[in-house]
């Protein structure tokens, strides 16, 4: 199985609330990726725009997290995030083809 490294945006509000997600919150979600790639690396907070296909603009900050895994993996990952953070879209890409851990 190939592992290539992912990049996907977590938000920092709740969708449709707009208040801030607590920390606690992100950590059992944490948890959730760990058990399923052994890792993952959280990137310092960014601020993003989007325009959904309604025309609703979004301005919000989110967590880059990065995340080695296969595609299969990567699809599970996304499925348990947008459904965790009950949001209508995730923003992810692959990041490298080549990723190894040296020992």
């Amino acid at each position: 199985m190939k592992n290539y490294m992912w990049e996907v945006l977590i938000p920092t509000l709740h969708y449709g609330s707009g208040n801030p997600i607590k920390t606690r919150f992100h950590r059992i979600w944490d948890e959730k990726i760990r058990k399923i790639t052994g890792g993952l690396t959280i990137m310092p907070v960014a601020k993003g725009q989007w325009v959904n296909p309604n025309n609703t603009l979004f301005v919000e900050r989110m967590i880059p997290v990065r995340i080695m895994c296969s595609e299969k993996q990567i699809q599970i990952i996304l499925k348990l995030t947008k459904e965790y953070y009950r949001q209508e879209a995730l923003m992810y890409y692959r990041i490298s083809d080549s990723v190894e851990i040296y020992t």
